[in-house]
């Protein structure tokens, strides 16, 4: 499975879920719109396929977001690009956020499992990008 963020304004980020990079942050400005884009393979046909995430920063409620993808055959890979969300904007929103992924069926059955941290930044001035760091995602 991959996961990639994907944004008008930021371009494109394949977010780290093995190796290296993978318990490193990366930053994303606060109030920028981004899509998921998912990428996955099924090993059986699956009924009622959803895609949920949890997002919980520090001192703030989780916050779950639930996206029914439908039914699908075995095999792939299949991609599925969701619906835009903007991140949260404001000082009080800066910081590290913890990020559980999964897919699971309409049985309940858990197919993939992922969990990722990113920061929210405060966003910076035009013309004050911050550039070379592939942690770092459009920093404008």
């Amino acid at each position: 499975m991959e996961l990639t963020l994907v944004s008008d304004e930021l371009g494109t980020f394949t977010v780290p879920l093995e190796g290296p990079g993978r318990d490193i942050p990366y930053e994303l400005p606060g109030g920028a719109v981004v899509s998921i884009v998912l990428t996955f393979r099924l090993g059986t046909d699956t009924d009622g396929l959803i895609f949920e995430t949890i997002r919980v920063g520090e001192g703030e409620q989780p916050v779950t977001r639930r996206s029914a993808l439908g039914s699908f055959r075995t095999g792939g890979p299949y991609e599925i690009r969701l619906p835009p969300e903007r991140l949260p904007l404001g000082r009080a929103h800066c910081g590290t956020y913890d990020v559980t992924a999964r897919m699971s069926d309409a049985a309940g059955t858990e197919h993939a499992r992922v969990e990722h941290r990113f920061t929210l930044v405060r966003r910076l001035l035009p013309g004050r990008a911050v550039r070379g760091d592939p942690h770092r995602i459009g920093r404008l």
